[in-house]
């Protein structure tokens, strides 16, 4: 028997030099042991953090790592997840309470498809293994999206290949629900003729077809601060509304008053928008689709101050120390690799306050370390759970030269 004593940055047990499935700190678990790892542990003593998952597909689907834990647990376990990242840096921060999305709250999920002998099999990966769960009780996604399986369904008998698997992003918007399919069969006549009448069946919104958009009621929009804003499609968005209010409410109080904002990795505007209302913006970003759909919202908004849009590769050509000048702060949001490069000129920047989104702990400190050294103070943490039940940690923090408060 083997007593786990800790979780990994996958929320897996680790015990006596193994790695336990669905396991939980101090609890004694027996099982099968493959290639050092327990996937089926038989638990002899639980945890009094263990609760019983209210999701009926847990046991099969992979899309959820930490249901058998009370709430307490996942939040205490995200945030220390966070200050031990940091920790490794040698910096300590004042943390504010997490906040975590509701449940049913996923606005954008992207699920498998797989075309049988007969009908089609839609859902997430069991865990570890290309194994398809179909999910229709998923306490996870937004209901719109449950209710959109039948189509995906649908469009995979269709459209898929018995020899391989369909991906399908699906987003709610506004206007009801978008389908931005990967994977399936290249178009020809009849399925330009067949998908779209399958989406509208099905009352999709939009339907996009390796990128090629074949049915569009109207333009999906989501609201950002004033602006109504049509983005790609399957283009990123913040997972929940509820995450996506809580990043912004701590971006906008760590920039606080500054008139002039730079927003770096800006996306189709998550930040630039609201914080237009009170403050010139400018928008960088590497995909132009995205910076497009920014600038269309910006115009069509009332109420809004300047937005300027810049299409830049951040990784190979950061903003520089003569450019980052002019700005009274910067919010910069990378995606989980981190933004080395632009940290790296940020440090050597005299610009007085940086608000700090990031999805991956790890770079994050990494980035601290680096600000820190350079002169910056960081002022507080706010650990955000918007992929409940799962392993992924989102944050926003605030930097400040100066010792500003």
């Amino acid at each position: 028997m083997i007593t786990v004593e800790r979780l990994t940055l996958r929320a897996e047990g680790v015990g006596g030099g193994l790695t336990i499935a669905r396991a939980l700190p101090g609890e004694v678990v027996e099982g099968d042991v493959v290639d050092g790892r327990i996937a089926q542990p038989r638990i002899v003593t639980p945890s009094p953090d263990r609760v019983a998952a209210p999701c009926r597909h847990y046991k099969s689907c992979g899309g959820c790592a930490l249901m058998h834990a009370s709430d307490g647990f996942v939040a205490n376990w995200k945030q220390e997840v966070v200050q031990s990242a940091l920790a490794a840096q040698g910096i300590e921060a004042p943390f504010r309470p997490i906040l975590t999305s509701p449940p049913q709250s996923r606005r954008r999920a992207t699920l498998a498809g797989r075309r049988l002998k007969a009908g089609a099999l839609v859902g997430f990966h069991a865990r570890a293994s290309d194994t398809v769960t179909a999910i229709p009780e998923c306490r996870l996604l937004d209901p719109a999206l449950i209710a959109a399986i039948p189509a995906c369904e649908a469009l995979v008998i269709a459209g898929g290949s018995r020899k391989g698997e369909v991906k399908l992003t699906v987003t709610r918007f506004d206007q009801g629900v978008e389908v931005a399919v990967t994977g399936g069969k290249p178009l020809d006549t009849a399925l330009r003729i067949d998908l779209p009448q399958i989406a509208g069946q099905h009352g999709l919104a939009r339907l996009a077809w390796d990128d090629e958009v074949l049915l569009q009621t109207e333009p999906p929009t989501l609201t950002m601060g004033p602006a109504r804003v049509s983005p790609p499609p399957g283009a990123f968005l913040q997972a929940t509304p509820q995450g996506e209010a809580a990043l912004l409410a701590a971006v906008r109080e760590a920039v606080g008053e500054a008139g002039r904002i730079a927003d770096l990795f800006a996306g189709c505007g998550t930040f630039a928008l609201p914080l237009a209302t009170r403050a010139e913006l400018h928008a960088v970003e590497g995909a132009k689709p995205l910076l497009a759909a920014l600038d269309r919202g910006w115009r069509g908004a009332r109420g809004v101050k300047q937005v300027t849009t810049e299409a830049r590769d951040l990784f190979r050509r950061p903003l520089l120390p003569d450019e980052l000048a002019r700005f009274d702060a910067v919010v910069i949001d990378p995606p989980r690799a981190g933004a080395e490069a632009q940290i790296a000129e940020l440090a050597r920047s005299g610009v007085p306050v940086i608000a700090h989104v990031s999805c991956n702990p790890v770079t994050f400190a990494r980035d601290a370390k680096t600000l820190i050294a350079a002169g910056y103070r960081l002022d507080w943490v706010q650990v955000v759970d918007q992929f409940r039940w799962s392993a992924h940690v989102e944050l926003a923090a605030r930097f400040s030269r100066n010792h500003m408060a």
